[in-house]
């Protein structure tokens, strides 16, 4: 597997210039595994890529032609998980004592998830054994900040340029996750955090645009945000915050992780919801509470 080097851990891909007032981001989607960290895990193969948001970046890749920046991840959400807390650390992983800010008792942490995660999908451990604790420290100070560090700063420049911002944040979902209380399996999932990091005008629009095009969308539930969602989302502010999850199974084979051959056609409908939201919020931004007082 090919080394990350500093400069490839994450990706922005700029447009020529920046037209709407969208960042999109892809946490998740990173496929680049250090070989030292695959050294340290007790996984190899397909088993260790459970916990990746397969292929997001590319089903919304067309952020940059279409005029908004794209904020990507190279490295694997197994190895640093950025929609997290910088420091959601689970003190069994490692060998010596964590600082004291660190989040030791988050229910993402329980349930070994947290910034270093414990776990891929499906429960199964990544390490062999424990980690120093100056490593996962590290880990922090050299990859999470920084991305976060590039994140905030397109969001500022879209909050400047235009008055308001919408970040998209872009994941996966299983092809077992069903509705509570039903059989209804969602094709996309539209989480604003119980409406408190985007209007819900928003949320419902994008609901609507997916129902439109013929899928099954529904808003929160199981998944409302993470971490980058409840953090970046200020509506009061005009700055926006959505997260948006696809279910694998309708573009990827989740066994072996191969694109179904239809992948494009899936792709090409992310495209066209991507640029109806652009649609709708370029109408109607002033009409409704989606600029800042």
């Amino acid at each position: 597997m090919p080394e990350i080097r500093e400069y490839e851990l994450f990706e922005i891909r700029e447009p020529v210039s920046q037209t709407i007032p969208f960042v999109y981001n892809s946490p998740h989607s990173g496929r680049i595994y250090p070989p030292e960290f695959i050294a340290q895990s007790r996984l190899e193969g397909i088993s260790i890529r459970r916990s990746e948001d397969h292929y997001v970046d590319e089903l919304f890749s067309a952020a940059s032609p279409l005029g908004a920046p794209l904020l990507l991840a190279n490295f694997p959400r197994a190895y640093l998980d950025v929609n997290r807390e910088p420091y959601e650390l689970d003190p069994r992983m490692f060998d010596g004592l964590l600082p004291p800010y660190a989040n030791i008792n988050s229910l993402r942490v329980a349930g070994g998830l947290g910034t270093i995660p414990r776990i891929v999908a499906e429960n199964m451990e990544i390490y062999a054994r424990r980690l120093p604790v100056q490593e996962g420290l590290d880990r922090v100070e050299s990859i999470y900040k920084p991305y976060h560090a590039a994140l905030r700063r397109l969001i500022a420049r879209t909050h400047v340029q235009f008055g308001f911002g919408v970040l998209i944040d872009c994941h996966s979902m299983p092809g077992n996750v069903r509705v509570a209380g039903s059989n209804t399996r969602p094709d996309f999932i539209i989480g604003d955090r119980y409406g408190t990091s985007a209007s819900a005008e928003l949320s419902r629009t994008a609901i609507s645009i997916l129902e439109e095009m013929g899928f099954t969308a529904i808003r929160n539930k199981p998944y409302a945000g993470g971490f980058i969602t409840e953090h970046y989302g200020r509506p009061a502010r005009g700055l926006h915050a959505l997260q948006i999850e696809v279910n694998r199974a309708i573009y990827v084979d989740e066994v072996t992780l191969e694109k179904h051959t239809d992948f494009p056609l899936i792709v090409n409908a992310v495209t066209g919801f991507m640029r109806q939201m652009a649609s709708y919020v370029e109408q109607f931004a002033t009409d409704t509470a989606l600029a800042a007082e």
